[in-house]
């Protein structure tokens, strides 16, 4: 088919010379997938190299502690993609003996692992003829062949994933993919595409319409929730803090960070010095209380956006277990946090 054959002709003179793309290595192939997922290539490269150095086995990645895997992911965000990374390399090391999966139905019983993964998988490593469908497809093909389908429904999924495979070379399965996922990534761009230097400007059916800025439609709005973070950083006379684990379900799991003060909105002096008096350090003399910067950070997530404060508690007894600036590094923070002790603001 034509709209094939110009995809895959204009993908070989423009793709991006990417270092998942010189390998058919399924462990390499699933770690960049994983870790691409909602997230920009030009982010997610060190991080491949990092893991790939780190890790260069998929036992390498099974053998390590989930803390150290969460440190080396610290800043990717979405970490539940790192657990079920670290997880799902202990099956396929321990419990497969270190061979991945080489269908896409047998992929999709990985843990973490989806259809869009299970396929790319499945088509770059074994060149399976499975379309691989993403956010770059949805746009692609709505736009090219006028798909006014809206792609929040459940069904949109389904008949994208059928139009893709009806119009995806057979023989090229692998190259395709990569191909309109290329192009939707820097021709058919989401806002203002440069339609007039593009190779399909005389088929593509929404720039003959004049649709091109209203497709693909997508209705679903994510609705966000705003919470007031204040992280209370202990310090005493050797200059050791405290920290804690995330242990619960929900953002930042497995992760550390600082005793947390969550209120229903942002609050001042009287209400932290009250609360962490008379509550969390009733156990310790507090001699001094100060906000850390005068500005609250405002730290978005896909569903929550989290104002943070940073108060400083200088308590006049030695912590029990206290940690150093120095050892406090070594744990996976969010990278908020993470930021704020890097820019020494713990010692404000």
């Amino acid at each position: 088919m034509d709209f094939s054959n110009i995809l895959i002709k204009w993908y070989l003179q423009n793709k991006r010379d990417l270092p998942w793309r010189k390998t058919v290595d399924p462990y390499k192939i699933w770690l960049s997938e994983i870790m691409l997922q909602q997230t920009r290539v030009a982010q997610g490269m060190p991080y491949f190299f990092a893991f790939t150095k780190e890790f260069p086995t998929v036992k390498d990645l099974a053998d390590a502690s989930e803390e150290k895997v969460l440190k080396l992911w610290q800043g990717l965000g979405y970490y539940s993609r790192a657990r079920n990374l670290h997880k799902t390399a202990q099956y396929i090391a321990y419990d497969l003996n270190g061979i991945f999966p080489d269908s896409y139905k047998e992929l999709l019983k990985l843990k973490g692992v989806g259809e869009y993964t299970a396929a790319a998988i499945a088509s770059f490593s074994y060149n399976e003829s499975v379309p691989v469908v993403d956010g770059n497809v949805f746009r692609v093909l709505s736009r090219y062949f006028d798909v006014e389908t809206d792609i929040a429904l459940p069904s949109a999924k389904k008949e994208f994933t059928a139009l893709a495979n009806e119009v995806m070379s057979k023989d090229n399965s692998a190259i395709f993919n990569q191909a309109i996922m290329e192009f939707g990534a820097l021709q058919c761009v989401p806002k203002s595409p440069n339609c007039t230097k593009c190779d399909f400007n005389e088929s593509c059916a929404a720039l003959q319409k004049g649709k091109v800025d209203q497709l693909p439609v997508k209705s679903k709005k994510v609705k966000v929730t705003n919470r007031y973070f204040n992280y209370l950083i202990l310090e005493d006379v050797l200059g050791n803090t405290l920290i804690q684990k995330r242990t619960e379900k929900g953002i930042w799991h497995n992760l550390y960070e600082f005793p947390l003060l969550e209120t229903q909105s942002i609050v001042g002096f009287d209400v932290v010095s009250k609360i962490a008096q008379e509550e969390l350090f009733s156990s310790y003399t507090i001699i001094g209380i100060e906000e850390c910067s005068e500005a609250t950070v405002v730290h978005k997530l896909s569903h929550q956006h989290l104002h943070i404060q940073f108060w400083k508690i200088k308590v006049k007894e030695k912590i029990e277990n206290g940690i150093n600036t120095e050892k406090l590094k070594t744990f996976p923070f969010p990278i908020v946090i993470y930021n704020f002790i890097e820019k020494q603001e713990i010692n404000c």
